[in-house]
C-alpha cells in the first residue's frame, strides 16, 4: 500500500525521501491536530484557574495517558516529557548517574551508541571516577552473547544500549542485555529512538529501567521527547532542571519539589509538540504496527537485494536480516559520502551523509563516514529504484577517477 498521500511534503515536492532515521515526515492528521490546539486550546497548562487553561491541561495530560498505554507503562507518572531523546538521556545521566555511581564502578555501553547515549556517560565517568566500558561488534555487525556476558559484571552499575543502531540498522537483543544487567545489579537505559517508529515497545515486558525516544522520528513535530522511568527510581532522583511548575514550595533559602511527573518538567512545555505526539500515536495505531512492519520489510528487503547488485558499493549491515531494521549505510568505493549525497540530491533523492553522530563506531569500523538511506512505511519499491538509478549516475561520474586510482 502507498501511504504517501497522507504526507503533504511527499505530495508537494518531487523528492524521494530516504532520511527518516534523522526525522520522519508528518502526516496531514498530525499537522491538523497541532493547528487545532493553537486555534482552540492554546493556554499554559497547570497555570490557570480559568477554563481555557484547564482545557489545555486536559489536552496535555491526556497525551501522557496515551503514551503510558502505548508503551505499556505501569503508571502514568512514569512518562516524563522532554525536548528529545538527548535531553531524556542527559536527565538520567545527571539525576541518576551522578548520584548513584562512584569510583571504580562500571558504566557499560555499546560502541554503536549515538553520541547522546555516549557523551553523557563520559561525563558521569569522569566526574565520579567510574570506568566506561564498551561492548564491541563481531564481524556481522552484531553484539555477541559472549561480549554481553563478559562486559557486564558485578561492578557494572549502569548499562546504556540502543535498541536499533542508527548507522547499521542492527536490532540489539536488549531483553537479554537487561536480564543479564539486572542479575548483576545494574540498571539499564534503552534508547528506543530508532525502534519505536517501527515496532511496538512494551516496557514492562522488556523490564527496562529507563527508555527514551524522540517524537520527530515517529511522525510527531520536532522538539518533543519522552523519558520513561520506573516510578521507584524516578521518585528517588533529584530534578535535572529547576524552575516553574516542578516545585511544591519555595522559600528564600530552600525549595521542596513537586511529585511525579511534574518534578522533571520545569518551565512551560512544548504543548503543541505533545499534542502532535499524541496525534502521531493515533495515526500509528490506525495504520497498525503489523502493517508498518510488513510494508517496511518488503521495501527494505528489496532495497538490500538491489543494492547488493551494485559491486561498487560497500554495505554495512548484518547478514541476519531478522536482526536488521530500516537503515542501510553504504559507500561507493573511493568516493567521499558527501559527494555521493550531493549527486543523489541532484536527482531528488534525499539521503544522509556523515558520521551520523556515531564517531566511535566509525573509527571502530575503520571509516570516516557513510551515506545512509533510512526507510519508513511511506517508502516504496519505486523509491528504491530511484536510489539505485541515482547511485549508478554517481558512480558513472566518478568511475574513471576510481579506476585511475586503482
Amino acid at each position: 500500500m502507498n501511504y504517501k498521500q497522507d504526507f503533504p511534503i511527499l505530495n508537494n515536492k518531487d523528492i524521494v525521501y530516504l532520511d527518516s532515521g534523522a526525522t520522519t515526515q508528518k502526516p496531514q492528521y498530525v499537522l491538523e491536530k497541532v493547528d487545532e490546539f493553537y486555534e482552540k486550546y492554546n493556554a499554559n497548562p497547570h497555570r490557570g484557574a480559568y477554563s481555557l487553561s484547564m482545557e489545555a491541561t486536559e489536552v496535555y495530560e491526556n497525551v501522557r495517558d496515551k503514551i503510558a498505554k502505548f508503551i505499556n507503562a505501569e503508571h502514568r507518572e512514569e512518562i516524563i516529557f522532554s525536548k528529545n531523546a538527548t535531553e531524556s538521556l542527559n536527565l538520567v545521566a545527571y539525576s541518576y548517574g551522578l548520584e548513584n555511581v562512584k569510583e571504580n564502578d562500571e558504566i557499560v555501553i555499546s560502541i554503536m551508541e549515538h553520541h547522546s547515549n555516549l557523551v553523557p556517560w563520559q561525563k558521569v565517568a569522569k566526574n565520579t571516577g567510574a570506568k566506561l566500558k564498551y561492548m564491541y561488534l563481531d564481524g556481522n555487525f552484531e553484539i555477541s552473547d559472549d561480549e554481553i556476558e563478559s562486559k557486564i559484571t558485578e561492578n557494572t552499575k549502569i548499562v546504556g544500549i540502543t535498541h536499533v543502531s542508527n548507522v547499521l540498522g542492527t536490532i540489539n537483543n536488549v531483553k537479554k542485555i537487561i536480564d543479564i544487567a539486572h542479575k548483576k545489579g545494574a540498571i539499564v537505559i534503552v534508547d528506543a529512538s530508532q525502534s519505536i517508529p517501527h515496532k511496538r515497545i512494551d516496557v514492562q515486558d522488556l523490564n527496562c529501567d529507563f527508555l527514551v525516544f524522540s517524537g520527530h522520528k515517529m511522525l510527531a513535530p520536532l522538539g518533543i521527547g519522552v523519558l520513561y522511568g520506573k516510578k521507584e527510581l524516578l521518585n528517588k532522583m533529584t530534578p535535572f532542571l529547576m524552575g516553574g511548575d516542578m516545585i511544591e514550595y519555595v522559600y528564600e533559602q530552600e525549595t521542596s519539589f513537586a511529585t511525579l511527573p511534574n518534578k522533571f518538567e520545569a518551565g512551560t512545555q512544548n504543548v503543541g509538540g505533545v499534542v502532535g505526539l499524541g496525534a502521531a500515536i493515533d495515526y500509528i495505531e490506525k495504520i497498525g504496527y503489523e502493517n508498518i512492519e510488513k510494508q517496511e520489510k518488503e521495501v527494505v528487503t528489496y532495497a538490500i537485494q538491489e543494492l547488493k547488485k551494485l559491486k561498487y558499493l560497500d554495505l554495512y549491515l548484518t547478514s541476519n536480516l531478522e536482526n536488521h531494521s530500516g537503515v542501510i549505510s553504504f559507500n561507493i568505493k573511493g568516493v567521499h559520502p558527501h559527494d555521493i549525497a550531493s549527486i543523489l540530491d541532484s536527482q531528488n533523492v534525499c539521503v544522509r551523509s556523515g558520521n551520523h553522530c556515531a564517531q566511535p563506531l566509525m573509527r571502530y569500523l575503520g571509516i570516516d563516514s557513510t551515506c545512509r538511506a533510512s526507510f519508513y512505511f511511506y517508502n516504496t519499491k519505486e523509491d528504491v529504484d530511484a536510489l539505485v538509478n541515482a547511485l549508478n549516475k554517481a558512480y558513472n561520474m566518478f568511475e574513471k577517477y576510481i579506476n585511475k586510482g586503482n
